[in-house]
């Protein structure tokens, strides 16, 4: 693989770990374990994390205004994020097909990184 480029995973919505049986939550870790998991065996993998539920929204002059979240509706909030290395988008969105997400219902969007120089 020749240089590679850096893709966010934007994982949205998704099996509600509320409405899970013990059962179903090992099953859906286990598919998930498995799915980074083989993206990390091939180098793929970079970083990510689910996101906990507590938001903080800061907009205005200096982040002077501060409002408490989320805001989305359930299979529209952002529960985790993912950082892969692909040659291209088209290499990324094929690689995000696997994901798990899509069993519970969820999506994943698929954003380039861009490089930025000097930093």
């Amino acid at each position: 693989m020749s240089e590679a480029n850096e893709f966010l995973y934007i994982f949205r919505g998704g099996a509600d770990p509320a409405t899970m049986t013990p059962e179903q939550m090992q099953q859906n870790m286990g598919a998930w374990m498995n799915w980074i998991g083989g993206l990390r065996a091939k180098g793929l993998y970079k970083a990510g994390s689910p996101l906990q539920d507590d938001t903080r929204v800061l907009s205005g002059t200096g982040g002077a205004s501060v409002t408490d979240g989320p805001f989305a509706e359930a299979k529209e909030t952002v529960g985790g994020y993912m950082i892969v290395a692909a040659q291209d988008i088209a290499e990324a969105a094929s690689m995000a097909k696997g994901c798990p997400i899509y069993a519970g219902g969820g999506t994943v969007e698929v954003r380039p990184i861009q490089k930025m120089e000097g930093l």
